[in-house]
């Protein structure tokens, strides 16, 4: 799970830091060496003074391997790696970075997202594979990702960042760049190290749609339809509102949106539409078979060795343990920790003592919770008491999060001589009466899983199937192997609307084992 955050200056305004940087742009050269660039994509006048292109690909090259290793590793399908290549090269061979050596890399993600590192780096997550229907959707993604690097937008947020630290503002700005030439250079060698995370930092809403101008131009040059472009931001608005449903709680779509925090998705499928419309050809295609044949057999959903959600329980066959979460809960697995998301913003955290020597010296569960795991927290109500036979203890603090007044709780479990698990509750307080049953439901469904039980355990995959004559939605649906809300995720997975009519001899996709 990725977590975007504004950078300091959001406050100040985009709009307004961009107007007053971009009169760099017209000052003479004398003044500013080197402070701007004609934007390779759009023409126009750009403020990267911090970041080169040679930064840009020093960038690339360095975090892609990191980048790669956070989101579970690379995929690994070789020939549908080959495909999403070939998809992708089609479109960089359209844009204006002809001497970058692009890269399309597939994530072992099953959440819904794609992102590009300055230098040509771009990654998708197989669970976005997934939620597309034919190849101009998965074109219309990597096109907007492949924008972002062709407008150099990566290198005009961290120039922007850079500049404003060193107070450029409406005032003084001329006096302080005239006495800075000789600091330019040497500031944006020895600031590359933190500005490699700049990806994982929010675009400005003009630099969004920005990328989504260039991605429709990419793909229509390629022989895409344009128009994917707009259904698959659909089909984000839809899974959003599929995974709020899962919590019981329409109104926490934002929570489960990857769009959230850029433009509004109906802004964007607005302005979308437009663009498709200024570049829509006579055979534009869609390539719907061809995408579907591709990710036949693709991993849906977790990875055995990140462990397997089944509805609201999380089973870890490597690891043989398993665990339910509250009714209203929502799972999200990562390499790192197990997150689930409850109502009322509750949330439930899992993971493990990452330190074995640590875990190994722990007398017993209370005293590493309270001078290890906790030790600068001020605890109430410490306890100790076993879980499936196992050691274990608890504890209550008051914290902050987000500035808001929260409860936690906190559960270790000795796990072996050097695995401790951990459970971390966190509730509004005024929610936190009504949440406890099922928190401590939780920790007493804790156990070992049997070797029997765990071989047992299989993923689940993407499956293509034949409409036959008199089929449903609802019959189709029904041969989904997820435990809820199987005809809602048929809908997404297909691009459906209720009651929309199937065409017999249609592939369309399921899930199965």
């Amino acid at each position: 799970m990725r977590l975007r955050r504004w950078p300091v200056w959001a406050d100040i305004g985009w709009m307004k830091i961009r107007s007053l940087l971009l009169l760099l742009c017209v000052l003479p050269l004398a003044l500013v060496p080197a402070g701007c660039s004609t934007n390779p994509a759009t023409g126009e006048a750009s403020f990267t003074a911090f970041m080169s292109p040679d930064d840009e690909k020093q960038v690339g090259a360095e975090q892609h391997p990191t980048l790669v290793q956070q989101f579970g590793g690379a995929y690994r399908d070789p020939e549908l790696q080959a495909y999403v290549d070939r998809v992708g090269l089609s479109l960089a061979r359209q844009g204006e970075l002809q001497d970058l050596h692009w890269s399309f890399t597939i994530l072992d993600d099953d959440g819904i997202n794609a992102f590009a590192l300055p230098g040509g780096y771009v990654h998708v997550t197989r669970g976005l594979l997934a939620l597309a229907s034919n190849e101009a959707e998965l074109a219309g993604v990597l096109g907007h990702e492949i924008g972002h690097v062709t407008a150099r937008h990566a290198a005009q947020r961290y120039s922007t960042e850079q500049a404003t630290s060193l107070g450029i503002g409406a005032l003084g700005i001329l006096g302080v760049f005239a006495g800075l030439p000789p600091m330019l250079g040497s500031l944006a060698n020895s600031s590359l190290q933190t500005g490699a995370a700049v990806y994982l930092q929010s675009y400005s809403r003009d630099q969004e749609l920005e990328a989504d101008r260039l991605g429709v131009r990419y793909m229509s040059r390629a022989g895409y339809d344009p128009d994917a472009m707009v259904t698959f931001f659909r089909k984000l608005d839809a899974y959003a509102r599929l995974q709020a449903s899962l919590v019981g709680d329409p109104a926490a779509a934002d929570r489960f949106d990857i769009m959230a925090s850029h433009p509004r998705t109906a802004e964007r499928v607005q302005e979308a539409g437009v663009e498709a419309n200024a570049h829509r050809l006579p055979g534009q295609r869609l390539d719907r078979q061809r995408f579907l044949q591709a990710i036949d057999g693709l991993l849906y959903g977790d990875a055995p060795a990140q462990g397997l959600r089944r509805g609201r329980d999380f089973l870890h066959p490597g690891l043989r343990i398993a665990f339910r979460v509250p009714d209203g809960f929502v799972l999200k697995n990562s390499p790192q920790q197990v997150v689930a998301i409850g109502p009322d913003g509750a949330v439930l955290a899992f993971d493990a003592e990452p330190r074995a020597d640590v875990a190994r010296a722990a007398p017993d569960m209370a005293t590493y919770l309270a001078r290890v795991w906790a030790a600068k927290a001020q605890l109430a109500a410490l306890q100790q008491f076993t879980v499936a036979g196992m050691p274990a203890a608890a504890a209550a603090a008051r914290g902050k999060s987000g500035g808001s007044t929260v409860d936690i709780r906190l559960v270790a479990i000795r796990g072996g001589p050097d695995r401790i698990w951990r459970f971390a509750f966190i509730s509004r307080p005024q929610a936190t009466a009504r949440l406890l049953d099922g928190f401590r439901a939780t920790v007493e469904s804790f156990h070992a899983l049997s070797a029997e039980d765990a071989a047992a355990l299989q993923p689940w995959r993407i499956r293509l199937a034949s409409v036959n004559e008199g089929d449903t939605q609802e019959r189709l649906a029904a041969r989904m192997v997820m435990p809820e809300l199987r005809l809602e995720t048929f809908r997404v997975l297909n691009g459906l609307a209720a009651g929309a009519p199937l065409t017999p001899g249609e592939t369309i996709k399921i899930v199965g084992e």
